[in-house]
């Protein structure tokens, strides 16, 4: 096993650190969760501190926001800046399903990476669209199928669910659309940090409620949205 000398690991750091962007959470949202300075592998030691202020506890709405625990995370799937040569339009929501990463195509070859869980469905889909809907704390109901599927456990929530942390879209959801109608395909957030990075039982791709905040605060309604199907090639570094 290589080691990287002490010295090029703080350097490389630090870099990663300047490429880093967080938008500052509004008045709504505040934190509160406390530091700690627990080593961990995936993590490296200058950037733990970082990240958890990135996934501490925040408030939302009137709603409060469990903390992430980022050193049971693998890094790759913590949000952050990577090089991402790409002919999409800055502003471009590109979802690669297959590798569990989610792009936002920024200027200069960049784009900010998000790490995704996905379902079934979110797999199904490929091709391209726009946002033609955006929700905070969104309400939901399960789909006839799922009903006729598990009646037992989707029959009593027909009538929906009001938005909140038991709310499987989670925080936020951003609605795909194409040609004017809704294709059923949604980006939304998620209170199990351990499905990030994997395949889900339920949903179509879900971000930790922490990134679908800065992913929702970054894209307009409008917004162009590009599914890949599998194989195809994903110009973004891991």
């Amino acid at each position: 096993m290589s080691h990287t000398h002490p010295t090029c690991a703080t350097a490389r750091a630090a870099r990663l650190f300047l490429l880093m962007l967080l938008p500052m959470f509004t008045a709504a949202c505040s934190v509160t969760a406390p530091r700690s300075n627990i080593p961990t592998a995936d993590v490296p030691g200058p950037m733990l501190s970082y990240y958890q202020d990135m996934y501490s506890e925040i408030e939302d709405n009137g709603i409060v926001i469990p903390a992430v625990d980022v050193t049971k995370m693998d890094r790759k799937y913590l949000r952050q800046m990577v090089d991402y040569p790409t002919s999409q339009p800055v502003g471009t929501i590109v979802v690669d399903p297959e590798n569990r990463f989610l792009y936002l195509v920024m200027e200069s070859g960049k784009a900010m990476r998000y790490g995704i869980g996905v379902a079934k469905a979110g797999l199904e889909y490929q091709g391209d669209g726009v946002i033609g809907r955006k929700a905070e704390w969104p309400n939901w109901a399960p789909t006839l199928a799922m009903i006729e599927r598990e009646p037992e456990r989707y029959r009593p929530l027909a009538v929906g669910m009001l938005g909140g942390l038991a709310n499987p879209l989670g925080a936020r959801a951003l609605y795909l659309y194409k040609n004017g109608k809704d294709t059923l395909y949604r980006i939304h957030g998620t209170t199990e940090p351990w499905s990030i990075g994997r395949s889900v039982s339920s949903g179509c791709i879900r971000l930790l409620n922490h990134d679908i905040i800065d992913l929702y605060k970054r894209v307009p309604r409008g917004a162009r949205m590009v599914v890949l199907g599998s194989g195809q090639p994903q110009p973004g570094t891991v």
